[in-house]
């Protein structure tokens, strides 16, 4: 390890060896901090003698040997026979006997004898008198014994013209050590060479020097920061950031930091490490806390080790430098020294008035709760951390209130508290809290607040008669607000899990806005989504449910309403406006670090793809959600994304990947759920896709009991109808599919767009050529009012094989085209043959006399319905004109196409031609509705 930023000190002692040649005795001290570079320096410069001829002698005094006498005067004997012994300048042993009492032979002073003093001085006297210069280097020289240290005064007074240099490196740096040997070797005449810490300059020389390059300002920045310049720590984090990665970047602390940390420590006065422990655990409070009342040191003796700690560079002022060297102080203590520490830090700081986040810190890691105030400053603390969305820290401290805490109505309304923290981010871990107090909350023994979170509990594991006993048990004797809690836990027990409508007594009645009362909070959402459910969807509807969501507070609404009242909006098409709602209510669930919400919430922004045609899309947020949390984390819900995440899949063509989601193991009560409902259809669709239609038709057969059993007016969102239509189709049943498929168009109004599609594509499929192009037509219509583009694609699809089958081909290839594009965009493959959608080639060898006829956006939008089949009242209708506008539009259309009806239209919409014409009309076409 080379030396950066001190070649002044190296110089000086080089003058000091210099002069002491020539006849000057000298004496240097080293002083600075630990960690300073002393011992290197030292070790540097003694290098630097090799080639001068000196006799060099070495010893290091330690806090071990400070009470035998003479130990240091041993070293440097022994030295002196060593190097006696190697050297062929050594004198005789006979000619060292007459100017010392024994013989100076090798090994005469073995380690542990000491020699007396006259010995010594007289020993090392003839050494500096000798033909060589004389160097005694003295490490931690602080530490020396006393007899040593008047053995080294003692030489220093009678060799002030001998050629012998004496250099000390002690820790006295700034006199805060009340070291004799210090205080005594500086009354002696001396030349000091300070050790200060390394420059930011230096350090960055250090880093170059090791990297091969200059680095950048910033790093060399850190690395000064995080030592204030101490040699041996720059040194260490070079050693772990190296060990990390190849090029030195930000410094890294590791083992190395760690073990020059605890170096630094012990290299101090005993005293200096009671301190250190304290401020360490004290972090940012060390400034504000009186540490002499937590270490039994005075004030004076405080700042002492303060300054001494400064200087060594692992404090700021009173507090660490860098977090790891905080936590490496307070590792190297007793884990009952250390959780003692923490309970008087706790009560200084709870005296003190200090804010209840500090003292409950203390009292986790104290693992304590004092009698009398204790537990109301860690509840307190746990509602502050749950209000910073530090679910870990709330539960620590509601965990260990809830450990000491005797009192039963107490342990219950605690173990709720924690569960509900614990929900957020797993609410498998809320389990153990809640399914002991089923039957506190059945007999009334919990707040409402608690019930209904007991309530919830249960909906997730898909209990709802237990929780039906217990809304029904406790409703009637409780005040308005409580109540309302309940009817909202009711309300959704009703409509999530597809539960049958109450009777005029049930509290959710509370909540039918045809009662005329006013809404609030969740209340009025729920109420909201019920008018949504129950009604004919508008988009005002729809918004004012998009509105409420947006208008609270995370912790003020109730995660499941939340969902359902998104699914309900999607649901009654208008998935673009329950996407923006999710998307800000996701954002805000990851800003809060809220993991349950986010699952959730994720899988509903999937479904919500799906719906709108996005299979890969759905299919990736649907995995995502399940692997967020944990599958006995979702209970019964587990089934909303597993049914999204099987239906994207099979859509896409991944049938092997839907099968692995399928052999996943689901909860049994999750089959009594609208979760469980859509888990069956998307089964039963896979098993459609891949060639299983009567394993399909079971599965849609038990869909349909178990809404027809359930709540009716879920029934519009769930087409089970269209399901067995379209099970009886593959099977060859066709009257009984048409059936199915015309009791789903006769249900009484308000069923979504989607859901009448589906049905008009099945019935369609029953019908003549002439007739299904009809029907498909209307379906499309429906499907692009919501949206749904993989259904679109399979409804043009279906439209083009209409008209195929009429001898329409031209028309066959239009729409077949369209149909391609709406795959396209859902990123699946093509549903049609890829004949219908080559261009025909002239068998005549003639060109198309079509010039490069433009058209106007109205009669490209009034072309492109004709080609496709509509007729005139029909484009009527579609396009919000009159029929005479139409037939105008048709007019001007075939005379510049120079066409002589519409049954020419689509070779020309077809005309390679007429460029960009089919393009024109497609965009306008899709965006008509």
């Amino acid at each position: 390890m080379h030396l950066f930023g001190r070649t002044r000190e190296l110089q000086a002692l080089g003058e000091a060896f210099t002069d002491s040649a020539r006849g000057n005795g000298r004496l240097v001290i080293i002083t600075g901090g630990p960690g300073s570079g002393k011992t290197q320096l030292l070790h540097e410069f003694l290098t630097t003698l090799n080639s001068t001829g000196a006799r060099i002698l070495t010893g290091t005094a330690g806090s071990a040997e400070r009470d035998q006498p003479m130990s240091l005067a041993g070293q440097l004997l022994r030295n002196a026979e060593a190097e006696c012994a190697m050297s062929h300048h050594a004198p005789s042993a006979e000619h060292a006997s007459a100017h010392v009492r024994r013989p100076a032979a090798p090994g005469h002073w073995p380690v542990g004898a000491a020699p007396d003093h006259e010995t010594a001085v007289e020993t090392l006297l003839r050494l500096a008198g000798g033909d060589r210069p004389l160097v005694i280097a003295v490490d931690d020289a602080h530490a020396m014994d006393r007899p040593s240290l008047q053995t080294i005064v003692h030489l220093l007074h009678r060799s002030r013209f001998r050629r012998m240099l004496v250099v000390c490196a002690t820790s006295g740096h700034l006199g805060e050590t009340r070291s004799p040997a210090h205080t005594e070797l500086l009354r002696q005449p001396h030349r000091r060479v300070r050790l200060a810490p390394l420059s930011e300059a230096s350090v960055g020389e250090l880093l170059a020097a090791q990297a091969g390059r200059a680095l950048p300002g910033h790093i060399r920045d850190a690395y000064h920061r995080a030592t204030a310049g101490s040699p041996l720590l720059v040194h260490a984090l070079l050693d772990d950031s190296t060990h990390f990665a190849p090029e030195i970047g930000p410094p890294v602390a590791g083992a190395a930091y760690r073990q020059a940390v605890l170096s630094l420590l012990h290299r101090g006065e005993p005293g200096h490490v009671g301190v250190a422990r304290a401020l360490a655990a004290l972090g940012s409070l060390a400034a504000t806390v009186p540490v002499g009342e937590l270490t039994g040191t005075t004030p004076a003796g405080t700042q002492e080790a303060v300054d001494a700690l400064n200087s060594s560079g692992l404090l700021d002022g009173h507090v660490f430098r860098h977090p790891t060297a905080a936590a490496a102080v307070l590792e190297d203590m007793d884990v009952v020294a250390r959780t003692r520490l923490h309970g008087r830090i706790a009560h200084l700081l709870y005296r003190s008035g200090a804010p209840v986040v500090d003292v409950a810190r203390n009292l986790r890691l104290a693992d304590l709760v004092p009698a009398g105030w204790g537990a109301g400053i860690l509840r307190t603390a746990a509602e502050q951390a749950l209000a910073a969305d530090d679910v870990e820290r709330c539960t620590d401290y509601l965990g260990l209130v809830l450990r000491d805490c005797t009192d039963e109505r107490e342990r219950h309304a605690l173990s709720v508290a924690l569960a509900r923290a614990e929900w957020r981010t797993n609410p498998a871990a809320a389990a153990p809290h809640l399914e002991p107090l089923r039957e506190a909350a059945l007999a009334g023994e919990l707040s409402m607040r608690d019930t209904a979170t007991v309530l919830r509990y249960l909906l997730w594991q898909g209990d709802t008669e237990l929780a039906a006993q217990a809304v029904a048990t406790l409703v009637h004797a409780q005040s308005p607000a409580d109540a309302q809690i309940v009817a909202e836990v009711e309300f959704v027990r009703q409509w999530f899990y597809g539960v049958a409508l109450p009777g005029k007594g049930s509290p959710v009645a509370g909540l039918d806005p045809r009662r005329r009362q006013p809404h609030t909070g969740a209340g009025g959402l729920a109420a909201r989504v019920a008018a949504l459910i129950g009604g004919e969807a508008t988009d005002d509807s729809a918004a004012a449910v998009a509105q409420a969501l947006q208008g609270h507070q995370l912790d003020h609404l109730n995660l499941e309403l939340v969902a359902m009242s998104l699914l309900a909006v999607a649901h009654a098409d208008r998935p673009a406006i329950a996407a923006e709602a999710c998307d800000a209510l996701l954002e805000r669930a990851v800003e809060r670090r809220a993991t349950t919400w986010q699952a959730l919430l994720g899988s509903i922004r999937a479904e919500i793809a799906l719906l709108r045609g996005d299979v890969t899309t759905a299919s990736q947020g649907a995995l995502a959600a399940l692997g967020t949390l944990r599958a006995e984390s979702w209970g019964v819900l587990i089934g909303l994304p597993l049914s999204t995440a099987v239906s994207a899949h099979t859509a896409m063509g991944s049938y092997d990947e839907a099968e692995e989601l399928l052999k996943q193991d689901v909860p049994e009560p999750m089959f009594r759920t609208v979760f469980g409902i859509q888990y069956l259809r998307a089964r039963g669709h896979h098993f459609l896709a891949t060639d299983r239609p009567f394993a399909a038709l079971g599965d849609f057969e038990t869909c349909g009991r178990l809404l027809r059993e359930g709540n009716p007016s879920l029934q519009k969102g769930i087409p089970w109808r269209s399901d067995l239509a379209l099970a009886n189709l593959r099977i060859g049943k066709a009257r009984t599919a048409r059936e199915w498929a015309e009791e789903q168009l006769r249900l009484p109004g308000g069923h979504s767009s989607r859901a009448r599609a589906m049905a008009l594509r099945l019935l369609a499929a029953t019908c003549k050529p002439h007739r299904r192009a009809s029907l498909l037509r209307e379906s499309i219509d429906l499907l692009k009012a919501c949206g749904d583009r993989y259904a679109l694609a399979q409804a043009y699809a279906d439209l083009s094989a209409a008209h195929y089958e009429l001898g329409e081909y031209a028309r066959a290839r239009l729409v077949a085209r369209q149909a391609a594009r709406e795959a396209e965009a859902c990123r699946i493959e093509s549903p049609v043959d890829a004949h219908l959608l080559e261009d025909p080639v002239r068998t005549d060898g003639a060109e198309s006399d079509a010039g490069p006829a433009i058209l106007s956006d109205a009669e490209c939008r009034v072309a492109g319905l004709a080609a496709l089949g509509y007729t005139n009242r029909e484009i009527s209708a579609r396009l919000h004109v009159t029929i005479s506008t139409v037939e105008q539009h048709l007019t001007r259309v075939y005379r510049k196409l120079n066409v002589a009806n519409r049954s020419e239209l689509p070779s020309k919409m077809l005309d390679h031609r007429i460029p960009k014409l089919s393009d024109r009309w497609a965009s306008t076409h899709s965006s008509a509705g």
